[in-house]
């Protein structure tokens, strides 16, 4: 059985659906607006979709992660996002997790 494009693509989005939630908090130890975050990790090499992005981040404020603010002061009203103390905690500890996970995985790569 060979992989054809499609199926590589649908691999590669699966392995980057699954450090989202990382690459975002990672992101928002400083206080951000969607548009920010989703043009600060396309940058960074993890593109993500508006579709995808805003629901996680409603998500990720339901469980207590993020706080956000409205801000009305600009031409247009930006929601911005930063991590909550239990975000901070969390991150901290899938970031170590992550870690972990990259020497085991470059063992297994050599």
């Amino acid at each position: 059985m060979t992989i054809d494009e499609n199926g590589h693509a649908k691999l590669e989005a699966d392995l980057r659906r699954g450090v989202l939630v990382l690459a975002v908090l990672s992101r928002l130890r400083t206080r951000q607006y969607g548009y920010s975050l989703r043009h600060a990790l396309i940058d960074a090499g993890m593109p993500v979709e508006e579709g995808t992005l805003y629901p996680l981040l409603r998500r990720l404020e339901t469980q207590g992660l993020l706080e956000s603010v409205w801000d009305t002061d600009g031409a247009s009203p930006r929601r911005f996002y930063w991590l909550s103390p239990d975000g901070q905690r969390l991150f901290a500890s899938m970031r170590d997790s992550w870690r972990r996970q990259v020497g085991v995985m470059d063992s297994l790569l050599e």
